[in-house]
């Protein structure tokens, strides 16, 4: 029975999801159980895709893309795929009615990482942060407002937003491995050997605009997904904090985290901001 296979392929992406990031699979248990799976689905497809060009360096990663995004479009054809991961996918792109040009967009950043390494402009740059982070945003709405077109459309710039001030972040606390590892520097017009004070403050500014216009949504999401995503909001604005007051030469040279002792303190805060309508 599929039902048996779906389960497991279900199975496959919470588990993805709790391997691969502790602070992210913390957000999603505060969403409704009803969309919770969903998200879990999501987040599998996405990590599996960026795990391809960020880490498997002893393989061939662009036949492995490649091979992925085969599998990927006939599971998104046939409504079945024996990768779990891209099964349990298609199953969410098509009960939300997933657009395929978000998942092509997102797929078109993720090649780019196979050879780019360098945006040299803010159109290059944006279009990158489109791919990547707004589109998941907005994958992820698809799912929050359960179509509610009008809801979609209301909050649609906020979550694109919101996607863009978790990427940027996660960009400066990964300076690092990105530029030492991977040979990659996502900032346009900034010289990451000698990032100073001033560059590290110029991007924090725009990621904390990001933010501001993010939070807008937050406050008009569905009660089913407001708290989740309220949790990854505080915990990435935590995150920013601590980067904007680590000094530019340390985040050159180290990986800025938040601690499990502070991130319980972020979720009993998110807990209470909640309850008390605070938010």
């Amino acid at each position: 029975m599929k039902s048996i296979f779906d389960t497991v392929s279900f199975d496959c992406s919470r588990h993805v999801t709790k391997s691969y990031s502790t602070s992210f699979s913390a957000a999603v248990k505060m969403l409704s159980p009803k969309i919770r799976q969903d998200i879990y689905n999501i987040y599998g497809f996405v990590r599996f895709a960026d795990e391809i060009v960020d880490s498997f360096h002893e393989y061939n990663k662009e036949e492995l893309f490649l091979l992925f995004e085969k599998d990927l479009s006939e599971a998104l054809k046939n409504k079945i795929s024996l990768n779990p991961i891209l099964n349990s996918f298609q199953h969410t792109v098509h009960k939300y009615k997933i657009p395929h040009t978000m998942i092509a967009a997102f797929m078109k950043s993720m090649k780019l990482d196979l050879h780019k390494s360098t945006y040299n402009s803010f159109e290059e740059y944006n279009e990158y942060i489109y791919g990547s982070a707004d589109v998941v945003g907005l994958m992820c709405l698809k799912v929050f407002v359960d179509g509610d077109k009008q809801k979609f459309e209301e909050l649609e710039h906020s979550a694109m937003r919101l996607g863009s001030a978790f990427q940027k972040v996660n960009f400066l606390r990964d300076l690092k491995a990105d530029f030492e590892d991977l040979n990659r520097t996502y900032f346009p017009n900034t010289d990451l050997t000698r990032l100073d004070e001033a560059s590290k403050n110029e991007i924090i500014r725009e990621i904390e605009a990001d933010f501001e216009a993010g939070f807008k949504g937050i406050v008009k999401l569905p009660l089913e997904a407001k708290f989740g995503v309220y949790t990854a909001y505080i915990y990435y604005k935590k995150l920013l904090s601590k980067l904007k007051k680590t000094p530019s030469l340390e985040i050159k040279n180290t990986r800025i985290r938040v601690s499990d002792y502070q991130k319980f303190g972020l979720l009993a805060r998110c807990y209470f901001n909640y309850h008390l309508n605070l938010i």
